[in-house]
């Protein structure tokens, strides 16, 4: 592992997120078990699961006598409190679409950065409407491979963009990595997108 920067995450929705902000990274696939624990609620679900991403991150770059700065993040879509994860086939997608067509949900985005063993987390939660999904669109949706990797069985960067109303949060939170957040932590830690380098070394 090298210095600098290590996403703690093979979602190439995050990847591309931190790229469009301008940091240089790579990644590492910090293989987390993502399962709620018992009566645990959707925020503290995500920023359990964003520090545990981080945090293996940074242990495996121990072993290499290395210390870059390590960026967990985890998203969770809420309906009533319950926790839509992503769906195993088409028959629970299909179910996580009808239950979430013509309602509003959360969807609550958690990031980490750490480093050796000082880490910082922020928590972000939007709320997002969706249309009245008629059946013959759900099943249709459901046939493209667009909601299986996917919190909620959807993704609003994709086709599912065209269920939203509206949105009340980040944009980018609920793609999967909110950005303000993202940079704030990544700042003091010392890390700063490209772009911004001259400004921050003045």
């Amino acid at each position: 592992m090298r210095q600098g920067l290590c996403l703690a995450s093979q979602s190439p929705r995050r990847a591309e997120l931190l790229r469009q902000a301008g940091f240089d990274f790579w990644t590492y696939e910090p293989g987390v078990d993502e399962s709620a624990l018992a009566d645990e609620r959707p925020a503290e679900l995500t920023e359990r699961l964003s520090v545990k991403k981080a945090e293996a991150a940074v242990r495996a770059a121990a072993v290499g006598g290395e210390h870059p700065v390590c960026l967990g993040s985890d998203t969770v879509v809420a309906l009533d409190d319950t926790i839509l994860g992503k769906p195993t086939d088409g028959a629970e997608a299909l179910r996580m679409l009808q239950c979430l067509s013509g309602r509003s949900h959360e969807v609550v985005t958690a990031v980490t950065v750490a480093r050796g063993d000082w880490r910082e987390s922020r928590r972000v939660t939007s709320t997002v409407t969706f249309c009245r999904l008629p059946e013959e669109v759900i099943r249709a949706y459901c046939d493209t491979p667009e909601p299986y990797d996917k919190a909620g069985a959807y993704g609003i960067q994709g086709f599912g963009g065209s269920f939203v109303m509206s949105l009340s949060g980040s944009y980018s939170a609920v793609m999967g990595l909110p950005l303000y957040e993202t940079t704030e932590l990544l700042a003091l830690a010392g890390i700063h997108p490209g772009w911004k380098e001259g400004l921050c070394n003045e």
